[in-house]
């Protein structure tokens, strides 16, 4: 049996030797360069609509046209 989330978890992560907090929220999810306030925010229901997925794909496409 899972655990029921009922109140939010924060838990640092190095991806390419950057530290990252993570927090896991009823509401969703935050990712954010460990020591700062702004980060990326997902949503659970943007996750499991394929709105995050989406949104990723046209930002890439972006910076793409632009370098």
């Amino acid at each position: 049996m899972a655990t029921k989330l009922e109140k939010s978890l924060k838990r640092e992560l190095e991806v390419n030797g950057e530290l990252y907090v993570l927090t896991i929220a009823p509401e969703g999810m935050k990712l954010v360069p460990k020591g700062k306030r702004k980060g990326q925010d997902i949503t659970w229901k943007d996750l499991i609509s394929g709105q995050t997925a989406l949104a990723l794909a046209l930002n890439a496409s972006l910076e793409q046209a632009r370098g």
